[in-house]
């Protein structure tokens, strides 16, 4: 159900007031034509008449007080025998916005004052005791009176409930929405970073080689060349199946395959080839494991290896995959220098350590005992089904 604006709600108290006063008025008004026992309609029943409705006006901010209102406003008037008429509407008005804005025990209150009026009322205006059957039917149409208005309370009740039930079901949807976006951004994030980190650092380092050689000795500064080539094609081939996958909801087909284990020896090749002494060893039965944890791995290793490119200087490097029952060791040692300056100030120390996480694995990094800087990760390793 929608819900009023300020100046709608305003505009439709004033008309709500504006009718019952006219109802009561006018049609009381020619209501005591036929009634020429009761006291004539002066300046004071007009005005009794016209507060009761006019009180409807603040219903909304203040019903208990709107409601006690116009209840002295239609009782009183009753009590000093004007004529009967249609009085009755700018009560009701009241005692069903009071009672269905949770304001109940007021209510009843008013209820039961209303219902016990049916006998001292008369009293008041000097007038005979209604008859069982007329009390019984004033009872009745009051009892109706005060259901209605609690099934209308119940009921506008459980549409609030299902409105506030909707709103949170939408509030945590965008919630949840606004968590898989950044995690999906962190996720683009980390790959981009591991997919061109590697290549732009061997990138790095054969330039380095090639500017040193291409005064003195031109000839050997080739194979340089050639390993930033190589290196900037597979860097921008590795950006286009990132760019792929994220083009993956329209269909397009990914240009190059998530990297796997089996990819490890080209790594080795790669780093060996920008000049780093490296060696890599198997421990335990290879099998392929679920794509999440291959990529994972491989990631790892691409990342700990570029580490030590990077910032290690002259060193060299040792790389062990441990496969076991329930878990892959992946560790990548160094003898090179320093262990604090292997964070940069960049991510990649993190963004090993999200992927392990995210796997439900572990990952550890730091310096070694006897020098140089260890990267080790345990990731979960149940074979692929």
């Amino acid at each position: 159900m929608r819900e009023l604006r300020w100046s709608e709600s305003r505009m439709l108290d004033a008309a709500i007031a504006a009718g019952a006063g006219a109802i009561a008025l006018f049609g009381t008004m020619m209501a005591a034509q036929n009634q020429p026992d009761a006291r004539d309609l002066d300046v004071l029943g007009v005005a009794l008449l016209v507060a009761g409705a006019a009180a409807l006006l603040a219903r909304r901010r203040h019903p208990v007080a709107v409601l006690l209102a116009t209840l002295a406003a239609t009782f009183t008037y009753e009590a000093l025998d004007y004529p009967g008429g249609p009085i009755w509407g700018a009560l009701i008005v009241a005692f069903f916005t009071a009672h269905t804005t949770g304001h109940r025990a007021v209510g009843f209150v008013v209820a039961l004052f209303g219902l016990s009026s049916v006998w001292w009322m008369p009293a008041i205006q000097g007038r005979e005791t209604p008859s069982v059957g007329e009390a019984l039917a004033f009872t009745a149409w009051m009892l109706t009176l005060v259901a209605v208005a609690e099934v209308v309370r119940v009921r506008r009740a459980y549409l609030e409930q299902a409105r506030e039930r909707a709103q949170e079901l939408e509030r945590t949807r965008e919630e949840e929405e606004r968590r898989r976006r950044s995690d999906e951004r962190l996720r683009i994030a980390r790959e981009l970073h591991d997919v061109l980190a590697h290549d732009i650092s061997l990138i790095s380092v054969q330039s380095s080689t090639a500017l040193h050689l291409l005064d003195d000795d031109p000839e050997h500064a080739r194979p340089a060349l050639t390993a930033i080539k190589e290196a900037s094609a597979d860097a921008l081939r590795e950006l286009r199946s990132v760019l792929d996958a994220l083009r993956a909801d329209e269909g397009a087909p990914a240009r190059r395959p998530a990297p796997t284990l089996a990819q490890l020896d080209d790594l080795v090749a790669q780093a060996r080839g920008a000049g780093l002494e490296i060696d890599a060893a198997v421990e335990g039965r290879a099998r392929t494991l679920p794509s999440a944890v291959e990529l994972a791995a491989y990631r790892i290793c691409q990342e700990a290896v570029t580490n030590v490119l990077r910032h290690a200087g002259p060193a060299r490097a040792h790389m062990r995959l441990a496969y076991g029952a329930d878990a892959l060791v992946v560790e990548v040692d160094d003898d090179g220098r320093g262990g604090s300056g292997r964070n940069g100030g960049g991510t990649g120390l993190s963004g090993m350590r999200e992927r392990a996480a995210a796997l439900g694995g572990t990952f550890e990094a730091g310096p070694r005992p006897g020098g140089g800087f260890r990267v080790r990760a345990s990731l979960p390793a149940e074979p692929a089904r």
